[in-house]
């Protein structure tokens, strides 16, 4: 699995939802986004790649993930 092409959805995916004035709702959004529409596997290797410092991920993106771990598991 590439990690860059993973890290460049999942900022894609917190650039749409980044608009939110919420951003507890916004990071939830992600979330879910990625639990609907992301194989497992994909959402496994973004928790890790998070897990290790998450490089280039956008902060609503990383908020997602730490945040959210059993919704994406």
């Amino acid at each position: 699995m590439n990690t860059q092409n993973l890290v460049k959805m999942a900022n894609q995916i917190g650039q749409f939802f980044e608009a939110e004035p919420d951003q507890a709702q916004a990071a939830s959004d992600v979330a879910t986004h990625m639990k609907r529409f992301w194989d497992p596997r994909m959402r496994k290797a973004i928790i890790e790649y998070a897990g290790k410092g998450g490089e280039g991920l956008l902060p609503i993106v990383l908020q997602a993930v730490s945040a959210n771990p059993q919704l994406l598991a």
